[in-house]
């Protein structure tokens, strides 16, 4: 389904703000994947859904969703064949249209026609029925405005949003970091429900390591713009919270030997 060969992407190349943000990144995901990314802080992890999804182009490299190419397509000639989902609540949402009006607008997403607001009753009665999926009881409420709603009522309806045309593959970017702890398990709750259901291939970036193993079937692990580890799912099932954590100490307890090293060659010999 997702296939990602050398890909590399560098920041303000020559300058001194040079990121090496992905290093010769090489991932399968088979369709039907639920896949997880952890890591730590500028690991790569955002900047791989980026690149996944067409914010910016690769300095070399190739990605390809159901053998298409789409290095070189933007974001929005992707648009027919993935959704995203954001961090912040706010981000995937019209606050001062109408929840009907945002539905309506989804189910429009990446085809060839102008969207006309204005809807009839059946049309309403339709995304009534799917909004009442959410159990939130929103269903009854389909004329307020978005931006009147909750942080987590607004990501459930974004989350709703992105997998109501059942896309292709679905792009998870730390969706339930801003909700307080409740609103982010009923998101979760939701997400594997979507996700099971309609059988999407998911590629989700969390900072939760909790997370990370009990969602999906295969997890990588990213360190400076590189995949460092690769677990299916029979191995996620062996893992615990503190052995991921531990891998990345080993990590960086590795990394600051090997610069006191330099360190001290350079001291001595240059």
């Amino acid at each position: 389904m997702i296939k990602i060969e050398n890909f590399s992407k560098t920041f303000n190349a020559g300058s001194i703000n040079e990121v090496r943000a992905l290093k010769n990144i090489n991932l399968n995901i088979e369709e039907g994947d639920f896949m997880t990314i952890i890591g730590t802080n500028g690991s790569g992890k955002s900047t791989l859904l980026n690149a996944i999804a067409g914010t910016f182009i690769g300095d070399e490299g190739d990605i390809y969703i159901n053998n298409e190419n789409i290095t070189f397509k933007c974001d929005y000639e992707r648009a027919s064949m993935l959704s995203r989902v954001f961090q912040n609540p706010f981000s995937g949402t019209a606050p001062n249209m109408s929840i009907v009006e945002n539905l309506h607008l989804a189910t429009l997403r990446g085809k060839k026609r102008i969207p006309w607001l204005r809807l009839n009753k059946s049309r309403s009665k339709d995304l009534s029925n799917i909004l009442a999926e959410l159990e939130m009881q929103l269903e009854n409420r389909l004329e307020n405005k978005i931006g009147s709603l909750s942080g987590g009522q607004r990501q459930a309806i974004t989350l709703l949003m992105a997998v109501i045309n059942k896309p292709k593959v679905l792009l998870l970017d730390e969706h339930t970091a801003a909700l307080d702890p409740k609103s982010a398990a009923q998101i979760i709750k939701l997400t594997e429900m979507f996700v099971s259901r309609d059988k999407l291939t998911t590629v989700m970036v969390t900072h939760s390591m909790q997370q990370a193993l009990l969602l999906g079937n295969k997890t990588i692990m990213m360190y400076k713009g590189e995949i460092i580890d690769t677990l299916d799912e029979k191995e996620k099932k062996k893992l615990t919270v503190d052995d991921l954590l531990n891998k990345f100490a080993d990590l960086r307890k590795r990394e600051k030997l090997t610069n006191e090293m330099i360190k001290e060659f350079r001291t001595e010999y240059i």
